[in-house]
C-alpha cells in the first residue's frame, strides 16, 4: 500500500487529524490529541507505528515476525501497546485493520462523554475537527 493511501486511510478516521510534533518525521495521526499512528514514510525505510493493546500487538508479532515488531522507538514499558509495521510486506487488509483497531485503542481510551462528543460527525462550521477538550489544550499553548 503506497504511503499516501495510509495517509488517507488514517485521515478518514471520524475526528482524526494529521500532526507534526517531533518535526516532519513521523508523520501522526491523532484523535483528540493522542497519537494512534505514526508513519515513517521514508522510501528506504517505510513503515508505520500503531497503537495496539496488548494481546492483539502479541498476536501481530507472532502472525507476522520481522514484518511486525514492538515500537521500536518506544521505552519498554510502552512496547507492548505498540507495533512497528513494515507495512510493504504485510497484506493491504491487514494494515487497515490494524489502523482500524489503532484509532479504537484511542477512542475507547476516552471518557464515556468524550468518547461520545468525538463519534459524532464533526460541524460543519469549518472549525478543526477536535473536541473542545482538545481545543482548550490547543488554547494554553
Amino acid at each position: 500500500m503506497k504511503t499516501e493511501d495510509i495517509k488517507a486511510y488514517c485521515q478518514s478516521k471520524n475526528r482524526a487529524y494529521e500532526d507534526h510534533p517531533f518535526g516532519d518525521i513521523p508523520v501522526c495521526y491523532k484523535l483528540n490529541g493522542k497519537i494512534f499512528a505514526q508513519i515513517y514514510p521514508l522510501e528506504e525505510d517505510r513503515k508505520i507505528t500503531l497503537k495496539c493493546s496488548r494481546d492483539a500487538g502479541d498476536f501481530y508479532r507472532q502472525v507476522y515476525p520481522g514484518i511486525v515488531v514492538r515500537g521500536y522507538h518506544c521505552p519498554p514499558v510502552q512496547q507492548p501497546f505498540w507495533n512497528t509495521v513494515y507495512h510493504d510486506r504485510l497484506p493491504d487488509e491487514e494494515l487497515l485493520n490494524m489502523i482500524d483497531h489503532a484509532y479504537e485503542q484511542v477512542l475507547h481510551s476516552f471518557s464515556r462523554k468524550v468518547q461520545k462528543e468525538l463519534e459524532t460527525e464533526p460541524s460543519e462550521t469549518g472549525e478543526e475537527e477536535c473536541s473542545d477538550l482538545e481545543k482548550k489544550k490547543r488554547k494554553k499553548n
